[in-house]
């Protein structure tokens, strides 16, 4: 009797396995066919299976009818990325469970190359980065930025190294606004070799000093850079600018003085060249600096804009010093420190006119040349630029 009930648990269990995988060949034919959500039912019923559960080639059937369904939802919303995720999660958890050098492993790892008949493709995880490629492209051209991104991440998960996907989801995370994000795919990109890496330290740069505001670690960021490109003239720039937000004067002078040797007429470097100058008091060696940078670029803004600032500042010195004289010496010396003064003064328009050209809706460029021309006693071009400004900001535009 003994051997009979055993007999008929073994028959039973065979038949439960047996069950069971016929479930999983099941599967596999509505996977081929394209019933994928009577697939996908199937399939974790196997799993559930201590037999078919526990074979790899089960939850290699999973991952890649999930991939079929992510493929085949041309919506290209959040519940579509969900089901590439699922995919992405179930061939980890399966090349985790059989390793790489198995069967399964290299069946998981296949290389697909793009534009083989669909009947052909392996559906491996290199199938769920091309056509998660594929959707970020198609999102892309659709101006749908956020759903772009969130395809190439799914990508760029998939395959660290591919450098492509990681530029254009850097790219795209930082046009967001997702620093984060950005810094993440900007540093697996810094973490390439052979990979031309200029562009990716700029955007690292640029989100650590302007974004996050921590100019230690942006420093840092451009020391590497410029060991691995040591001739770049704008990774020069950047750490002149960084070791002024430092205020490290003198590591900022002795950079400036480099650059220059390697570069005279870069405008950016003269102009952090006069700042530092001004600092440090040599107000005619600033002015200097502006006025060159505008002389290299005549519409350089910045240029104009400190060469006519300065030239304005060492006039108001003037008379605030021939104010501070006792009236003996302010009769003796008003007319020429006067005469002095509005050289300064006249001598500031070219650059602030230039200023304007430039931006001509700034009102308060328009403000000083309302003064300058005021303290000149030109009548009619203190008066042109009073018109402006009531028209611009109403007829009291001087309480501002």
């Amino acid at each position: 009797m003994k051997k009979l009930i055993l007999s008929l648990v073994l028959v039973g269990a065979t038949t439960l396995a047996f069950g069971q995988k016929k479930v999983v060949r099941s599967a596999e034919k509505n996977f081929k066919s394209g019933d994928l959500a009577t697939a996908l039912s199937e399939v974790n019923t196997a799993l559930q299976d201590p037999e078919t559960g526990a074979d790899p080639e089960t939850h290699l059937l999973k991952a890649k009818i999930q991939l079929k369904m992510f493929g085949s939802d041309s919506s290209n919303t959040m519940e579509t990325l969900e089901k590439g995720q699922a995919s992405y999660e179930t061939f980890q958890q399966t090349l985790e469970k059989a390793g790489a050098s198995s069967k399964v492993g290299e069946a998981i790892l296949e290389d697909d190359i793009p534009g083989v008949p669909e009947n052909l493709r392996p559906y491996s995880i290199n199938t769920l980065k091309n056509t998660s490629f594929d959707k970020a492209i198609t999102q892309y051209n659709e101006d749908d930025f956020e759903m772009a991104y969130e395809f190439f991440n799914l990508a760029g998960e998939v395959d660290k190294s591919d450098t492509t996907i990681h530029y254009n989801a850097g790219f795209l995370a930082n046009d967001l606004g997702r620093f984060e994000d950005a810094k993440k795919h900007f540093g697996y990109l810094l973490e390439i070799p052979e990979y031309n890496k200029l562009n990716a330290y700029y955007f690292m740069v640029q989100i650590l000093s302007t974004e996050e505001k921590n100019p230690e670690a942006a420093y840092d960021i451009v020391m590497a850079a410029r060991e691995d490109y040591p001739s770049d003239k704008i990774l020069a720039e950047y750490e002149i600018q960084l070791l002024l937000q430092l205020n490290k004067m003198d590591e900022a002078m002795a950079q400036i003085k480099e650059a220059l040797a390697n570069d005279p007429e870069n405008t950016s470097i003269l102009l952090r060249s006069g700042y530092l100058k001004e600092q440090s008091g040599d107000i005619d060696g600033a002015l200097a600096d502006y006025k060159k940078s505008v002389q290299v670029d005549p519409d350089f803004y910045e240029g104009n804009y400190y060469a006519g600032a300065l030239l304005l500042e060492k006039s108001r010195e003037i008379l605030a010093e021939l104010n501070s004289l006792s009236d003996a010496e302010w009769e003796k010396r008003s007319e020429s420190m006067g005469k002095e003064a509005n050289q300064y003064y006249s001598d500031a328009i070219p650059y602030f006119e230039k200023s304007l050209e430039l931006r001509p809706d700034d009102t308060d460029i328009m403000g000083i040349l309302y003064q300058i021309h005021t303290r000149l006693k030109n009548t009619a071009e203190a008066e042109k630029y009073n018109n402006k400004l009531i028209e611009l900001l109403g007829p009291n535009w001087m309480e501002r």
